[in-house]
């Protein structure tokens, strides 16, 4: 028998969890089993309970396909269960090695590990797992609801908590920190040279009047970027890359390596940037292209010659040894203008004059790019905070499609009809061809609504999808349109998400494939394309 806590017991967790509403009891429940636990349990039972598995900053994940889980789902009810109970160390070893099988083979080794993890559970505690593969956990405990369990079990004040998972991404390593060491131990959690932080995020707004009242009657605007975000971490000539979602890209990026080593005078620093890809005209290339270039880590440079790529720069966190969070954007701004050239500093204005604003979106726009980013001057960096001190400002394109097929939900989705597939009419055939999907948008009501009524037009259905009359026309946002080797029109739409069910509008006055290609190569007008 494997030594420490058994997995049923956070499976039973998970039970208890469910059947309360109440947040204060959530935590409590948490609280008690973490002060059961041993040390090395710590961290691995927090994210299994949020559903997260890895922390942020890991560059695992399972890759595990639907139908193999069911696969493996169906095989298990018919066989016997080892009596062999589960730990908490077995199942997160479990998951550890499914996620690092990779080559020949790999599929197989991934089924297999599933398999004997599945072989010794009960069924509750299978459910669980599932759960947890899927990250969708229906029990109401989130990062915040956690986060006070681990305060509470630490006795340690819940700010404190929340700041060190900023800094660090991994929230099972912030709970065995302060359940082990409590107060002085979470002080030590910081900003540390070549360990990524969550970045600063943004609200969306359309109104930049709106914005510069909220800033106080004037704002920093910067041209928002249609790139990767991307934090240098420097120390003498060491420089890592490291991107928005905290994986290391430095491999991919040898001319910002080489910028970062010999433009910043600084020993020491941190900088938050982005990177987007130019072509022969310096314009900037579709964020897909950008793309390319950091899955790429062999022929790094034909890739590099291929998609080269420019570093703007937008903000300081940490300067030789002296951490500028709690400094206001205008002294990180200053600070950063005094290490590194103009060329590489984010073009802004600061105005509290909303025709200035407009005019500077425009020559944004003009430029190629996204819009503007508005940040207050008082501003400190709260790393992955969203709220009002920033604002993105953009134009957003809409397409009126017609939904054309659904996938049945999982998790949390179960039991609806809640991915849409999207369609643009073909004027010289009638048909509708596919342009990308989408599950974002919806609420839970109109899930349950769209479900009742898209069942009502089905013309066939597999065992995942259903494939229907298209009747229904939806109103889709989008960032960007791109080239599709996928889909038959040719081109999918990039952060699709549903704003309005056009009940108003027939199918026939859905937009049409024709007006995809126009937006597409308006595109160009601002943006160059790939040579490649």
């Amino acid at each position: 028998m494997s030594p420490g806590t058994d997995f049923f017991e956070l499976a039973q967790l998970c039970e208890q969890l469910r059947s309360t509403t109440k947040r204060n009891v959530k935590s409590q429940l948490i609280a008690d089993l973490l002060h059961r636990l041993n040390e090395e349990e710590i961290a691995p039972a927090i994210l299994l309970t949020i559903g997260s598995i890895f922390p942020e900053r890991a560059e695992k994940a399972l890759d595990i396909g639907f139908q193999t889980i069911s696969k493996i789902t169906s095989e298990r009810k018919q066989t016997t269960l080892v009596q062999e109970p589960l730990t908490i160390l077995d199942v997160n070893r479990y998951f550890s090695e499914i996620a690092e099988a990779s080559g020949p083979g790999s599929v197989e080794a991934k089924e297999s590990l599933l398999q004997s993890m599945l072989g010794r559970a009960t069924d509750q505690e299978a459910k669980w797992i599932m759960q947890m593969i899927f990250g969708e956990m229906q029990h109401g405990v989130n990062q915040g609801v956690m986060i006070e369990a681990i305060a509470r079990a630490a006795e340690v004040d819940a700010k404190l908590v929340r700041e060190a998972n900023m800094f660090t991404g991994d929230l099972g390593k912030v709970g065995r920190v302060a359940l082990k060491s409590g107060l002085k131990g979470l002080q030590t959690i910081g900003i540390k040279l070549f360990t990524p932080i969550k970045p600063m995020l943004a609200e969306m707004s359309y109104d930049i009047a709106e914005v510069i009242a909220e800033h106080g009657g004037k704002t920093a605007l910067e041209f928002k970027f249609d790139g990767a975000r991307i934090q240098i971490h420097k120390k003498g000539d060491e420089v890592r890359i490291f991107t928005r979602r905290l994986s290391e890209v430095t491999e991919s990026l040898p001319e910002i390596v080489q910028l970062a080593r010999t433009k910043v005078a600084a020993n020491e620093a941190i900088l938050d940037g982005e990177v987007v890809a130019v072509g022969a005209d310096g314009r900037p290339l579709p964020f897909q292209d950008l793309m390319r270039r950091f899955k790429r880590i062999k022929e790094v440079e034909e890739a590099a010659e291929q998609i080269p790529v420019q570093l703007h720069l937008f903000d300081l966190i940490y300067i030789d040894g002296q951490p500028l969070t709690q400094k206001t954007y205008e002294e990180r701004w200053n600070l950063l203008t005094h290490i590194i050239p103009k060329e590489l500093l984010a073009e802004r204005i600061i105005t509290g004059s909303q025709p200035e604003a407009e005019t500077f979106l425009k020559r944004a726009l003009d430029a190629g790019h996204e819009g503007l980013m508005a940040k207050a001057l008082n501003s400190d960096y709260a790393p992955g905070k969203r709220g009002k001190k920033w604002f993105k400002i953009k134009p957003a394109e809409q397409l009126d499609l017609a939904i054309i097929a659904a996938d049945w939900g999982y998790g949390r989705r179960t039991g609806w009809l809640s991915n849409y597939h999207l369609g643009a009419l073909d004027p010289e055939t009638g048909s509708f061809e596919m342009v990308g999907k989408t599950f974002k948008g919806l609420t839970d009501q109109e899930f349950e609504e769209m479900t009742r009524r898209l069942q009502t037009i089905k013309t066939r259905e597999t065992r995942y999808t259903v494939y229907v009359k298209p009747q229904v026309v939806v109103e889709v946002a989008f960032n960007e349109i791109q080239r599709s080797p996928h889909y038959r029109s040719g081109f999918a739409l990039r952060f699709a998400r549903i704003t309005r069910i056009r009940d108003d509008k027939s199918p026939s006055e859905a937009d049409t494939i024709q007006r995809m290609r126009e937006l597409y190569e308006k595109q160009f007008q601002r943006k160059a394309k790939a040579n490649i």
